[in-house]
């Protein structure tokens, strides 16, 4: 039995036992609702900064939202300006490419065209080089022939004469000089230069002393150097005096003779190493001359010809100035006659220009009727019709 208060209670009833239970229960359950009350107060505490969290993450989400929105907009404005970037690289590749190619080949056509032209200069001067080792072998068997030919005497003397009658050929006029020309002793000279009084006709003639000359310079011994110019004075001495009896003669030739020597290497071994002979040549009037000097011999003998021609046509010369100053004299009245004329002419059409201006005044009057204006006019001359006899 429980004992509270005043009231006294019974376990054993069942009654009393069950409303004890029920007050149990019930105290239970307001204990329960009690801490319901206070966990979801405190729930509530608790839940309100989530709540707020949950309000900010809302917030950061819809932001989130908002940026994914611009992100992808920007992402799409990237790939649009990504895609036209690309395209305009693409294009301006392709042009850079394509200015490339027509570069590459216009070089490529540049090139082949300064191949082809070097290729083509060089085939000509290939042809040229061909052209030219057949020029030199044909001069090497030129060169073997000269030797030929300056290896026999008879020969040596034709070629001597070949190179006299060319030299002369060009320096003097074909008629002032004659070639292989016989004089009255009966002796041939190779030319005979037709020179006026004085001096005359003066003979040249043509000595090569050839085998003398290959003598000295082929000596290598003082008694060999020695020999060769024996043989050397020899053969010049002989030639000048050859020349001197045969080409000099009183009254027909000039007193004096020509040596034409048709090497300058032998000239000038003459002249440099035998002034002697040089010496005896001028004694004997034979002037020695190589194919230069004898140019410019033939060259004043020339001015002397034509000097000689100018004397000879003096009277020619005066008569025709005579007639000349004649035809200017008549020139010059038949100009005075033709400027008279001209003059004459002038005044006419002066006249003839006045007549005109005064025509022209009178029609523009008669067009404007202006008859007022003109002046009377005497009474015209009547020119009277003649009668033909019949």
């Amino acid at each position: 039995m429980i004992t509270i208060g005043d009231t006294t209670l019974d376990l054993g009833d069942p009654l009393t036992l069950a409303a004890l239970i029920g007050g149990v229960l019930l105290l239970l359950i307001v204990l329960l609702l009690l801490m319901a009350i206070r966990a979801a107060s405190r729930s509530a505490r608790m839940a309100e900064p989530l709540a707020q969290q949950i309000g900010g993450l809302s917030q950061r989400v819809q932001g989130l939202s908002d940026g994914q929105h611009q992100l992808a907009g920007g992402l799409n404005h990237v790939s649009e300006a990504q895609a036209a970037a690309q395209s305009n690289l693409l294009q301006l590749m392709e042009k850079r490419l394509s200015q490339v190619s027509e570069r590459m080949n216009e070089n490529l056509h540049g090139s082949a065209r300064r191949t082809a032209q070097s290729l083509g200069e060089l085939q000509q001067r290939l042809a040229t080089i061909d052209k030219a080792q057949e020029n030199i072998t044909k001069l090497s068997g030129d060169v073997l022939t000269l030797q030929d030919i300056l290896s026999n005497k008879q020969t040596r003397g034709a070629f001597g004469e070949i190179q006299l009658t060319d030299i002369v050929g060009k320096a003097l006029p074909s008629d002032s000089f004659t070639l292989q020309h016989t004089l009255s002793n009966g002796k041939r000279a190779d030319c005979l230069i037709h020179l006026p009084n004085p001096p005359g006709p003066i003979c040249i003639d043509s000595k090569f002393p050839l085998e003398a000359y290959e003598a000295l310079r082929r000596a290598s011994t003082d008694w060999e150097v020695n020999e060769a110019a024996k043989f050397l004075r020899t053969s010049v001495k002989k030639h000048i005096r050859d020349i001197s009896e045969k080409y000099i003669l009183d009254g027909e030739t000039a007193d004096g003779a020509l040596m034409f020597l048709p090497s300058e290497a032998v000239y000038a071994e003459l002249h440099a190493n035998f002034p002697e002979l040089v010496r005896e040549g001028f004694a004997a009037r034979v002037w020695i001359v190589s194919p230069t000097t004898c140019m410019a011999t033939l060259n004043t003998m020339r001015a002397i010809l034509k000097d000689a021609r100018m004397r000879e046509q003096a009277g020619a010369i005066r008569r025709e100035l005579g007639l000349l100053f004649a035809d200017v004299d008549r020139l010059s009245t038949r100009v005075e006659n033709l400027d008279r004329h001209f003059h004459q002419a002038s005044k006419d059409i002066s006249d003839i220009k006045i007549s005109a201006d005064k025509a022209g005044r009178r029609a523009r009057r008669l067009d404007n009727f202006d008859f007022e204006e003109l002046a009377p006019e005497t009474e015209p001359s009547v020119v009277k019709l003649g009668t033909k006899d019949t």
